[in-house]
């Protein structure tokens, strides 16, 4: 079992990350439903928070079915930083946590996600403050360092814990690296090997397979893994480790009808929370990994992401069902 403060987990659980424009209620109702063991809201900007923004404060929104789900904050100044705490409490979440990894230049340039880890004092800091600001159990995601020459995960995993942290998500590479090259597990294995650490530490990305996340239980010795990418258009990867994991097995693929079914409910729910414009403007995403894999399929794809309007999407959810009924995945 792994606790996050009083919150306890099965053994390895499977972390849905905080996306922007990805992880919001819809998607992290299915990906709950597909085995989801804890979840986490889009990142949401402190500034946003305390400036009553519409789209930051709308990130608030969490239901009970989707429990236990934490609420992600960034920011770099602490005023504001204890302000959002306080109107994050307000929705209930289960867990806080801080956003010390986006890598995005508009967040780093202001000093914030993994701007940060250029001034670990900061860092250290803020997540203090953060601590003792609120009774929720505090997280922290974070990367290796900001480049190759100034990772001190290590050190700086142990003090975040010591300053009150209850768990720590590594991203395995560098602000620099982006998204680039592959993740280097092995520097959070020393995280977690590190006799002083006490609390759960989760592995972040490349996570795109079964396969890879038995190894990265297995040979990495991590207490979970963060899956991002892999997740998008796809909730049913959650259910999919969960089975290798238990019979050394891969499921069969979600049927062609499973996938119109789960596509047309998540649109649904996307418009019932935000309207149809953005409902069917922030779903187009998926759709590529619904149904990827599907021979020919180019036109179909091409006509979801540049229609408009919800009943013309369904009308084409709806033709790919008849068409493609029979279809095998490759």
């Amino acid at each position: 079992m792994v606790k996050i403060g009083n919150i306890e987990l099965e053994d390895f659980p499977l972390l849905l990350a905080p996306m922007e424009d990805v992880s919001d209620p819809p998607f992290r109702a299915l990906c709950k439903e597909q085995g989801a063991d804890l979840v986490y809201t889009e990142f949401i900007s402190s500034e946003g928070l305390i400036r009553d923004a519409t789209k930051s404060l709308m990130k608030l929104d969490i239901y009970e079915k989707e429990r236990p789900v934490g609420i992600q904050i960034f920011g770099a100044e602490l005023d504001s930083m204890l302000q959002a705490v306080d109107i994050v409490e307000k929705s209930n979440p289960d867990i806080i946590d801080i956003n010390y990894g986006c890598p995005v230049k508009k967040v780093v340039c202001k000093g914030a996600g993994s701007g940060i880890l250029k001034d670990i004092p900061l860092m250290i800091k803020l997540t203090e403050a953060i601590v003792k600001r609120t009774n929720l159990p505090v997280t922290v995601k974070t990367r290796l360092g900001w480049d190759e020459n100034t990772i001190k995960i290590v050190e700086v995993a142990e003090r975040l814990q010591d300053v009150g942290v209850q768990a720590i998500s590594i991203h395995g590479r560098t602000r620099v690296q982006m998204y680039k090259g592959e993740a280097d597990w092995k520097t959070i294995a020393e995280v977690k090997n590190n006799p002083r650490m006490h609390i759960p530490v989760f592995g972040n990305g490349d996570v795109d397979s079964p396969e890879k996340a038995m190894e990265m239980r297995d040979n990495f010795g991590l207490d979970g893994a963060m899956i991002g990418r892999a997740s998008i258009g796809y909730p049913w990867f959650f259910k999919e480790v969960k089975h290798y994991f238990a019979t050394g097995e891969h499921l069969p693929l979600p049927t062609m009808e499973e996938r119109v079914r789960v596509a047309k409910r998540h649109l649904e729910m996307a418009i019932c929370w935000k309207g149809e414009h953005l409902g069917v403007f922030e779903t187009r995403r998926h759709y590529t990994n619904y149904f990827k894999g599907i021979p020919h399929f180019k036109e179909y794809r091409q006509r979801l992401v540049t229609t408009d309007t919800a009943v013309e999407v369904f009308s084409i959810l709806d033709e790919i069902g008849h068409v493609f009924v029979n279809a095998a995945f490759v």
